[in-house]
């Protein structure tokens, strides 16, 4: 392990994270312009096993994956390969049916298109074979008029941009993930893991649900098809400023509604069906671009690294796809959510300290985030799953250790 002195305090927050019994497992790295500063790891890997976590040990990262996809993405429109602003039916005539003719690849990029849900159940066997989802998605009508409103595509965002990579290379996101980005820069990220890798990845274990009542007992769904994905606190989709207990009641409802949208939009594809969920080897070797990529916390650092750096995209096409294009009542997340290009911004559900600072979380607390004002990239994954806000402020107090060691 590293930790050069000026980060003491994040070791300090690491370690308490752990004495105080939050941890499993779980690893958090630092990059500062563009060197390794802080590279921590401890805890078990697998409980039932008692393996220990070590420095190469990659964990599950859920919606982390986004952001690694909106760059895949963002590469090929530097190429000439796609237009952000073009309708996805360019590219995909397909895609035009059910009155989605206009609806762009920006605005599958910023949750904005209106298609959520997989309307139809996805069957285990298609959950590897992203081209037969895509179709189904293909065949829907938009939930919302396209660009009236933003809502966390959990899970379809994955197959819906990935199509089109798909449609435009003839690969997978997962492919020139390994091509373009973890291949040149050797960073232990992988969307779609192979075996060698799952048989050391990390186990995913379920985090204690807060007691009834509490503040945190609404954060995700607890009934019907268990929530999958993790930019997962959310506001009324309710146009106002609707008091906080207002939205929470709104939010503990529909987490136990089975049809709510929330839950649709999380829990299809269900991972649930699957033994071991996440754990399964499908999903680990499945590689959904929403919701796939298996990584160490240094692998998931140097993303943000490279990106921040300009290694993996221009400046300028950075910065334009940093630029919020939603900011506001998320009809899906129920919370405030902002969407620049496929990256969080800093909102109620991403909170962070510096209005510069950009990423993406995951499910259960996992978090990838850059700043280019600072040259700072941050990653950190745990195995503890957290079923609640309150498991969530973990990474968030090593990032905030990290901002006051600045």
């Amino acid at each position: 392990m590293h930790c050069d002195p000026r980060f003491s305090r994040v070791r300090e927050v690491f370690e308490r994270n752990f004495a105080d019994g939050e941890e499993l497992g779980a690893a958090f790295a630092v990059h500062l312009d563009g060197e390794l500063v802080v590279d921590l790891w401890d805890g078990v890997a697998d409980r039932n096993t008692g393996r220990p976590w070590e420095s190469g040990t990659p964990a599950f990262a859920y919606s982390c994956t986004k952001a690694i996809t909106a760059a895949v993405l963002l590469q090929l429109a530097e190429r000439g390969l796609v237009e952000v602003n073009a309708p996805v039916a360019d590219v995909w005539p397909e895609f035009a049916a059910g009155g989605k003719g206009a609806i762009t690849v920006e605005q599958l990029l910023s949750h904005q298109a209106g298609l959520p849900v997989v309307e139809e159940l996805v069957p285990v066997e298609e959950f590897e074979d992203h081209p037969a989802i895509a179709a189904r998605l293909a065949r829907q009508e938009p939930l919302w008029e396209p660009g009236a409103a933003h809502g966390y595509h959990a899970l379809t965002y994955g197959f819906l941009v990935g199509e089109v990579v798909r449609r435009v290379t003839g690969k997978s996101v997962g492919e020139l993930v390994a091509a373009e980005i973890a291949g040149p820069l050797g960073l232990e990220l992988w969307v779609g893991a192979p075996d060698p890798v799952i048989a050391r990845t990390a186990r995913l274990k379920a985090g204690e649900r807060s007691q009834p009542g509490a503040t945190e007992s609404a954060a995700r769904p607890q009934k019907a098809a268990p929530s999958q994905d993790g930019a997962e606190t959310a506001e009324s989709p309710q146009e106002g400023a609707a008091r906080p207990q207002d939205v929470l009641a709104e939010m503990a409802k529909a987490a136990l509604d089975p049809h709510s949208l929330m839950n649709r939009a999380l829990g299809n594809p269900g991972m649930h069906l699957l033994k071991g969920g996440a754990n399964n080897p499908v999903i680990l070797r499945a590689g959904w671009p929403a919701a796939g990529v298996v990584t160490t916390a240094r692998g998931l650092s140097g993303f943000y690294r490279a990106l921040v750096a300009g290694e993996l995209l221009r400046p300028e096409t950075l910065r334009e796809a940093l630029r919020p294009r939603v900011n506001g009542p998320d009809r899906v997340l129920y919370l405030n959510t902002s969407f620049g290009l496929g990256f969080m911004r800093p909102s109620m559900t991403f909170p962070l300290p510096s209005p510069s600072a950009f990423g993406h979380s995951g499910m259960g607390g996992a978090i990838g985030l850059g700043d280019p004002e600072r040259g700072l990239a941050v990653g950190y994954v745990m195995n503890k799953m957290a079923d609640a806000i309150s498991g969530n402020l973990r990474g968030l107090r090593l990032v905030q250790a990290v901002y006051d060691s600045l």
